[in-house]
């Protein structure tokens, strides 16, 4: 069954979303970032350029011939499925597809709206049984 993580009270999702994608890097695990639009798949092709500071994370577009190769997706299209170990989802919805995925990673702002349709998804995952784990980053509001 899918491990789920919701990572909340976060200052920047995408800054978030790079740190978690560099961590499962280094531990050797594949991930697909899921966006909601292309808008959204540019800016964390260009974070993860950047994050972290002194390194790189490998990382394509679904598309790419090289994703299958390659140990992080970031893409708003996500078939065909590169893989299924981790999968962060930057969108507002819950993917149809996120159980094929070892590991889900939900991330959540401060915005109202943003925090309204968290509850939802974790209201979904919950009521199909799953596990859920809660991880409240605030304490790390403010640090860079």
């Amino acid at each position: 069954m899918t491990q789920i993580d919701f990572y909340t009270r976060v200052d920047d999702k995408l800054a978030t979303a790079c740190r978690l994608a560099a961590k499962a890097f280094q531990q050797g695990l594949r991930v697909l970032v899921l966006t909601p639009d292309e808008e959204t798949t540019e800016k964390m092709d260009r974070l993860l350029w950047t994050v972290p500071p002194t390194g790189f994370i490998p990382h394509c577009r679904n598309a790419s011939p090289l994703a299958a190769v390659t140990p992080v997706i970031v893409d708003h299209a996500p078939e065909p499925l590169p893989h299924d170990e981790v999968l962060i989802n930057l969108c507002p919805a819950w993917p149809a597809f996120f159980s094929r995925f070892q590991r889900l990673v939900e991330i959540v702002s401060f915005d109202e709206g943003d925090s309204q349709a968290a509850r939802e998804r974790y209201r979904f995952y919950q009521q199909r049984g799953y596990a859920i784990q809660h991880h409240d980053l605030s304490a790390l509001r403010g640090r860079g």
